[in-house]
């Protein structure tokens, strides 16, 4: 039986019709996974996935769809794309910004009123400057369908979404420490809300260094995954460093040729090396 040898991690944050950074439109989402779904893509599960690392077999045009932090239209627009076209896609969740309240109206309800989804620049002024992240996060109610429905799988992005490393004013004890107390809160936010925490972990920003990779794995987390877009996750590769690439808001076509460039067994090397060495970083397998 042929099976993958390489399996793609892709990176989206928002899908929405107000246009800004980091969002695809719902247009071009729709074009990507209606391509991936037609042309015989298989959307892994995490626990797929993790089986693919260490060596079980998974088909051979096999991808994992993520989301980071949990935005409103991810629930509005993304889940009944994916819904429609039978796909599953994972949320990398920031615990503290989703709320509580009945699930809202999504795209694939008939003529419901939708809710506001503003870009990435206006949710960051909701979450920071208004205290309003209700208004651009997903809610737990909206991620309990979403699961049911089995559009989404929901695991930990950190409680606070704080980017420790980045604290000056804090010593490395004090980093260390806010670190093990953000996720020790965003595990037991998770627990409370949906039964189960995953062993594994987004980190936000993709900063890490190895007193971060320590202290995540003493919380339980095994698989880590990274903002570094260069490089293939193969068989027997590190569930420690786990390699994803953005999203762009295009159509299918650019999917269709990323994929190509950045997986293929001859091209890949050749592109993510090119790539890496570009942004002064390192290349990876």
């Amino acid at each position: 039986m042929r099976k993958a040898r390489s399996v793609p991690v892709l990176m989206h944050h928002h899908v929405s019709p107000s246009p800004g950074m980091i969002t695809v439109s719902p247009a071009n989402f729709e074009s990507q996974i209606a391509w991936l779904a037609d042309t015989g893509w298989t959307s892994l599960t995490l626990d797929q996935y993790a089986g693919f690392l260490a060596g079980k077999p998974v088909p051979p045009k096999s991808i994992v769809i993520t989301f980071d932090d949990g935005y409103l239209d991810n629930w509005v627009y993304a889940h009944p794309i994916l819904q429609a076209h039978g796909m599953h896609a994972v949320v990398f969740a920031v615990t503290g910004w989703m709320g509580q309240g009945p699930a809202r109206a999504h795209a694939g309800h008939a003529g419901a009123v939708l809710p506001a989804t503003p870009d990435h620049r206006g949710c960051e002024d909701a979450i920071f400057r208004q205290g309003q992240a209700d208004r651009v996060m997903m809610r737990w109610d909206e991620a309990r369908a979403a699961i049911a429905a089995g559009t989404f799988e929901v695991h930990c992005h950190t409680h606070s979404h704080t980017r420790w490393l980045q604290r000056a004013d804090l010593d490395r004890g004090q980093r260390r420490s806010g670190l093990d107390a953000d996720l020790a809160t965003a595990r037991q936010v998770l627990q409370q809300e949906l039964g189960s925490v995953s062993d594994t972990l987004c980190w936000p920003y993709g900063d890490f260094d190895a007193d971060h990779v320590e202290i995540a794995r003493a919380h339980g987390f095994r698989y880590l995954h990274t903002t570094h877009p260069f490089g293939r996750n193969r068989i027997g590769g590190d569930p420690g460093h786990i390699y994803r690439f953005a999203v762009r808001d295009r159509p299918a076509s650019w999917l269709r040729r990323r994929i190509a460039c950045s997986y293929h067994p001859a091209l890949a090397p050749l592109f993510n090396g090119f790539k890496a060495r570009r942004r002064g970083l390192p290349a990876g397998p």
